[in-house]
Parts: C-alpha cells; structure tokens; sequence
C-alpha cells in the first residue's frame, strides 16, 4: 500500500521524523493523557472519587507505557495545571514512572470482571499491562524482570478468572463480549462508536461484491507471504505446501486453525469489479500469498489479507468487533517466557503447547527461542505485539523480504517533527 511512501518507511526500516504515523501516533497518546490528567484534577476536588482516579492512572500508565516502547525518551506531564513545555525523560525514567504507577493503583482497581468493566481497565488488565512492562524491561532499562513478569502473569492464571476459548477465532468474531480470553478491548460499533475499518483497508475493490458490502474497499494491507507460510506445519501437513497456503486443501492432515487469521484463494467475484479500480485481466479475484514485489508494480490481488476479525455478509465499513488489546494466550505466552529466560525450559514447553493444542497442530518437542518467536507470531498476529517481540528476541533488524538488514537506531521510532518545531525542549533519538 503505497499512500505516499510512509507505509513503506515502515516495512523498510526507513524512518523519517516527518512520517505522519508516527505524529499521529504521538498526538493520540498524549490526547489521552492530556484527557486523563484534566479527568484527575476534575475528580481531586470529589469526594470519594479515590476509585475512578486509579483507574484514570492505570489508563495514563498504558498510554505511557505505549509511548516508551514505541519513542523511549519522551516527556512525562501529570498535572494539567502545568502548562510549561516538557524536556524528554529519560527511557528508564519513563518505565520506572509506569511501573510505579501500576504498583501504586492495582490493588486499588476492581477485581469484577463482568459488564460493569467490559472494556475498562480492571486489576487483571492492570497486572497484563505490568507484565508486558517487565518482561521488555531489559530492552527499556538494560535490567531484566522475568521474574515479575512471571508473578504478574501467574496473579491473573490464578483468579481462574480467564481461560483460552475452545476456537480460536471466537475471540474475534463480530460479537464477541462474550470471549473467556479477552481481558481488555476497545469496544466497537457501525453506528455508535466507530473507527475500526480494517474491512476497508485490507480487502480488494472487487470483495465489495463478494461481501456484499455497502461500500467499496480500499485495497491495502496484506501478509508477508514467508510469515504466512509459517502457519504450514509439515508434520501434520505432508502434503504439497504449496496447495495448502494457496487454499486448495489438497494436502492431508490438520490445518492451523489460526489460519483464519487471513483470507487466501479464489474470492467468487470478478478481479475488475472496481471499475478505473479494478485489474480488468478477465480472470476471477484470487488471493494468492505470494506477493510479486512491494513497490512499484505489485499485483493488486496478491498478499493473503488480514481475516483475524472476520468480514461480515453486507458489512459496514465500521465494523462492530470489539478490537483486542490485552488477551489470556498473551498471558501464557509471557509466562513461559520468563521461563524460558530462567533456564526452565521444559516448564515453558507445556505452555506453548496448550496453544498449539488449541491452534491443532502437533506440540513441539523442545523449545527453541526461535520456535518460541514464531508461535508467539502466529498466535499474536495483528494484536500489537510483532515489533515488540522481534525486538526483545534481538531480531528487529534482522532482513526479511524486501527489507534489508537495518541499523539498530530503528529500535526507537524517531521523535516527530511537528514535535519538534512545536517544543524547543526536546531533543531527537539518536541517530536520525
């Protein structure tokens, strides 16, 4: 998806401090922290209004926490009566300010998990928040915390108050507030609360037809076909991969089923149904994985396309899945990691075994960094969680398909430019 160059920044590792994702980014988050600091001095003066100020710090915390991992050295501001610029804190500043803010509020949230917290952050969403603070607290700080990432991961494995669904994909259908797994969303409507369009950005001009949807995509996101392919796993699959990841089903054996994670294979629409749009070479739509080339003559049907939501008969282009922040298998997935990290290795292994269990595919008979990276890939996909984890696992600038080896000042998004010209007080990240 080309849009100007900026997505391709992205991919590439070619970051430039004037990308308008990246001031987006910056403005959204300290939108909300601007909202949440004017909310707590608006409740000081209430009485007894102790309870919803923690759980506007516990929502501060996130969004700092966001902001730390994606930019490190940014200004921190908690009194909405100070209206002086801020200079950058430190990216340890920045983290021990989370941390302590999360230490300070958690035993001060509500433990319910029921309708009055759907999609608020309670105790458990807090403590996922904190163990995803600690278990990167070594590329934030230099100092490791497996071990409260562990303590954190095994307080909410013992409220027994989650579990992992029976079918994976139930945790993102259209209506799914009913979700065991999910412990903190942002909850979505096509009418009353949009902004989640992914339909639009994915799908090809001609899926309005195979939909039946009431507008017409933009033809935009798709998957690396090597990540894609990960989802084959040769031992319950022996037959031809190629027929497998292109949707035919010849091969024999069980699938992924977080292969519902994308939509591949012919789509029962005519590939130049979008008009000027449209790839008018008279044959059907079909979604292949393989992609021909990033840039400049890509195929316009090729790329399997982001299904992890589902796309609805006669949608909207709001879609009214409530979208996943914070989930269980992210829990247990950072529980055996921090074991792994501690050489116990054989206790990570029946973790991530319990989600290959649920995905059906054959458990793994050792544990590898490696293997335990990719699992954590195909279960996370799409839910903020890649860059991250690549980063963690000393793979972020690693080459992979149309993307060269990157210089490891990349780690950190640049400061943005607007920023910049707007407060004197802060100063660049390294190396741009």
């Amino acid at each position: 998806w080309y849009d100007g160059g900026i997505l391709l920044q992205l991919h590439q590792h070619e970051f430039q401090a004037d990308n308008s994702i990246f001031n987006n980014a910056w403005n959204s988050a300290y939108g909300a922290v601007n909202t949440v600091n004017r909310l707590i001095y608006q409740f000081s003066s209430i009485e007894g209004a102790d309870a919803y100020e923690a759980e506007l710090r516990a929502i501060r915390a996130f969004y700092y926490f966001h902001l730390l991992d994606m930019f490190g050295n940014v200004p921190l501001s908690t009194d909405f009566t100070d209206t002086e610029t801020k200079p950058n804190s430190t990216r340890s500043e920045v983290y021990n300010f989370v941390k302590s803010e999360l230490d300070a509020v958690i035993p001060l949230l509500s433990d319910k998990r029921d309708a009055t917290t759907y999609g608020r952050i309670n105790k458990w969403a807090a403590l996922a928040i904190r163990m995803q603070l600690q278990l990167n607290a070594e590329v934030y700080t230099g100092t490791a915390q497996w071990a409260g990432a562990k303590a954190d991961a095994d307080a909410i494995i013992n409220s027994s108050l989650y579990s992992l669904e029976a079918v994976y994909s139930d945790n993102f259908k259209e209506q799914n507030e009913g979700s065991s797994e999910n412990i903190f969303v942002v909850p979505y409507d096509e009418v009353f609360a949009s902004g989640f369009n992914w339909v639009a950005m994915t799908l090809h001009y001609a899926s309005q037809n195979t939909f039946n949807l009431t507008f017409q995509p933009w033809n935009g996101y798709a998957t690396v076909e090597e990540f894609y392919n990960s989802y084959v796993d040769p031992s319950t699959n022996p037959g031809p991969q190629g027929d497998v990841i292109k949707g035919k089903g010849a091969a024999t054996g069980t699938l992924d089923s977080r292969l519902s994670n994308f939509l591949v294979g012919p789509q029962g629409a005519d590939d130049s149904a979008g008009g000027e749009d449209g790839d008018d070479d008279g044959t059907g739509l079909n979604f292949t994985p393989y992609i021909n080339m990033i840039y400049p003559d890509a195929c316009r049907q090729c790329g399997a396309r982001i299904n992890k939501y589902g796309h609805v008969q006669g949608g909207r282009e709001q879609m009214n899945h409530d979208f996943v922040l914070l989930r269980y298998a992210d829990v247990l997935l950072s529980k055996a990691e921090a074991h792994f990290r501690t050489g116990d290795a054989s206790g990570a292994l029946g973790i991530v075994n319990k989600i290959r269990e649920r995905a059906g595919v054959s458990p793994f008979s050792s544990l590898t960094e490696d293997n335990l990276l990719a699992e954590r890939g195909r279960e996370m996909y799409v839910e903020n969680d890649r860059r991250r984890s690549l980063i963690r696992f000393g793979k972020f600038n690693d080459a992979w398909w149309a993307k060269d080896a990157s210089d490891a000042k990349y780690k950190l998004y640049p400061i943005p430019k607007d920023q910049l010209n707007a407060n004197p007080k802060l100063t660049q990240n390294p190396g741009y």
